[in-house]
């Protein structure tokens, strides 16, 4: 047992810690198992190119949905907002772009990173920029990413935050180190796995609770219609609008251009497994999105007193620990732990990947062993570079708007200039002028609050690119000028 401010009791017992234990025991075994045979860096990096598709499919959502996500959406619904229900749709919307234009481009040139493709169409130093901007904003969210559920897990339970921070990202870092990518897209089949059943074991209890009462009176449907006629541009709140203009640069970066989504879909056999991975990650948002929602305004009928000490973010958790028995309740914390570790792993794997593929290699030329020798001991560093992240995010206590607004700086930036190389238009110059300009609007935005921060990204994008065809524009005038 242990004691919460506001008089709450949550029940942990030795059936909890057996589950998280064993759990932990199975995802160091794939680990292990991954590694085995393991010589050469592309096996590393992308496990020989030979992964099949549902597996990548599995990971591709598991890493990109973190347990902020798990954890907040609910939160959103119960706070009686179900916007964020159409992300699920603009998954949908953005597919087709992923699966017919973007990785066939990078499929067709072979490349390790995203970064890679970069380099062919508009130089090095554009290459160096991407991958720079990657590593920055990666590496701070991975202390986000390890804090987070780590907090939620202390507070509903009890156990001492400096161990739930060592059993994720700990944890994490040492399978990935053992089996790399390929150790990544297997434990996140199991985290994938359990994250699901951690979902719809949540939804029937809360559905079968009878304070809950008649399901039709949760009024679910009505509520999903009200968010279709929420078109109006309120640049201060979530709405179904905002959530259309933000989520499409959003998912389009997240999908398409980020290598931790990237390098798994550059390791299947084909073009036509990609377009399978693809499409089942879009209906697994749509139908992971819709459950979260309903499980957090399930929670708004049947838990109405929540201890003070007890965010909305972490209010699934600590309801989970109360309502369900304890073996049930225990692989809800599974979950939890499976919704870190497989954005964890991803980042560390894709990190040690982009430092080593675009910067080291390039310089030192090493020898396929060394180089294989060297990613492992990089992502053991980079394992402890997080953790220290999240250690210190404890201490700063606002890190989560900090790297929000950070990641609103500098993705958009980085999206124009993959449209750039995808369309093979503008010069590097051009988008270094661009992303100069749209980082000092950024920074305006944010220093006088002038929006909800979803709606940094698509105006920096926006900016970014209008100042490259101005600057592209300008060049070409003074160009005509010096040969009249």
């Amino acid at each position: 047992m242990c004691d919460l401010q506001g008089g709450a009791r949550v029940v942990i017992g030795p059936v909890h810690g057996a589950i998280m234990g064993a759990y932990w025991l199975a995802l160091l075994g794939v680990g292990v198992w991954t590694a085995r045979g393991q010589r050469t860096a592309e096996e590393f990096f992308l496990a020989g190119r030979r992964l099949p598709w549902w597996p990548v499919a599995m990971s591709m959502y598991a890493s990109v949905t973190s347990a902020v996500t798990f954890m907040g959406v609910p939160a959103q619904a119960y706070q009686g907002n179900l916007s964020l229900w159409w992300t699920g749709w603009v998954s949908w919307a953005v597919a087709p772009v992923l699966a017919r234009w973007i990785y066939p481009a990078y499929r067709r040139d072979q490349v390790t990173t995203t970064y890679e493709f970069v380099e062919r169409r508009l130089g090095q130093g554009a290459r160096r920029s991407a991958a720079l901007l990657f590593l920055a904003a990666r590496t701070s969210w991975l202390g986000l990413a390890i804090y987070a559920p780590a907090l939620a897990l202390s507070t509903v339970t009890g156990w001492p935050l400096s161990a739930t921070l060592a059993g994720i990202g700990g944890v994490a870092t040492l399978y990935t180190t053992l089996g790399g990518l390929a150790a990544v897209v297997w434990t996140d089949v199991l985290q994938f796995s359990v994250m699901i059943f951690g979902l719809a074991w949540m939804g029937v209890a809360i559905a079968s609770t009878p304070a809950s009462g008649s399901l039709a009176n949760w009024n679910w449907v009505s509520a999903l219609a009200g968010t279709a006629k929420d078109w109006q541009l309120d640049l201060t709140r979530l709405s179904t609008l905002g959530v259309w203009l933000g989520y499409i640069p959003i998912m389009l970066h997240e999908y398409g251009v980020d290598q931790v989504t990237a390098q798994r879909l550059l390791a299947v056999r084909s073009d036509r497994e990609v377009r399978r991975a693809v499409w089942f990650n879009a209906v697994s948002d749509l139908v992971i999105v819709s459950a979260l929602l309903w499980i957090g305004w399930g929670l708004r009928r049947v838990q109405t007193s929540v201890p003070n000490v007890v965010p909305p973010d972490a209010l699934m958790v600590w309801y989970g620990v109360h309502a369900l028995p304890p073996v049930v309740s225990g692989m809800l914390l599974a979950a939890i732990a499976a919704a870190a570790m497989s954005s964890v792993d991803s980042g560390i794997n894709s990190v040690v990947t982009v430092f080593m593929s675009d910067f080291v290699q390039p310089t030192l030329h090493l020898s396929d062993r060394r180089l294989l020798t060297s990613s492992k001991v990089a992502t053991l560093l980079v394992g402890g570079a997080a953790m220290g992240m999240a250690s210190l995010a404890a201490w700063i206590g606002d890190l989560v708007r900090s790297f929000l607004t950070y990641v609103g700086l500098f993705n958009g930036p980085v999206l124009v200039l993959f449209a750039m190389a995808w369309l093979r238009v503008g010069r590097w110059s051009d988008w270094c002028v661009g992303a100069v300009v749209s980082a000092a609007m950024g920074v305006t935005w944010v220093s006088t609050r002038f929006a909800h921060e979803l709606y940094l990204m698509p105006a920096t994008t926006l900016v970014c690119a209008l100042t490259v065809a101005c600057a592209s524009g300008v060049r070409h005038l003074l160009r005509s000028a010096r040969r009249c």
